[in-house]
């Protein structure tokens, strides 16, 4: 989460316009390190170093999936709904908020158990 990465990490982050153009086209739909190199005009190794700095502070996630080949396949989305970034007493905090698929699925289950 981005409480667990220095304010500044996050800063610098989302000053970098390739991170931010990599949460962008993220935030519509998973996709792939190949998909996002093209969709977003970089190279994969730029790709690949922006991802791994955004996952580290929680903005993205990601999942892997096998291909009917054998092959896996890992995607990527943001997971940011929301950042707030507080200032206290000189000191910078920053606070992820994320919607929880979790949440939504255990409130589903809820809904259709109490149909019953």
């Amino acid at each position: 989460m981005a409480g667990d990465c220095d304010p500044a990490d996050v800063f610098a982050l989302l000053d970098d316009e390739y991170a931010r153009s990599l949460l962008a086209a993220t935030s519509h739909e998973s996709m792939s390190a190949t998909e996002l190199s093209d969709q977003c005009e970089m190279s994969l190794s730029t790709v690949y170093r922006r991802l791994d700095q955004l996952e580290t502070c929680g903005l993205v996630v990601a999942e892997t999936t096998p291909d009917p080949d054998g092959d896996h396949t890992k995607t990527y989305e943001a997971h940011l709904d929301e950042l707030l970034v507080t200032l206290e007493d000189g000191e910078f905090a920053v606070s992820l908020s994320t919607a929880s698929t979790t949440a939504e699925f255990a409130d589903a289950f809820t809904d259709l158990w109490e149909g019953l």
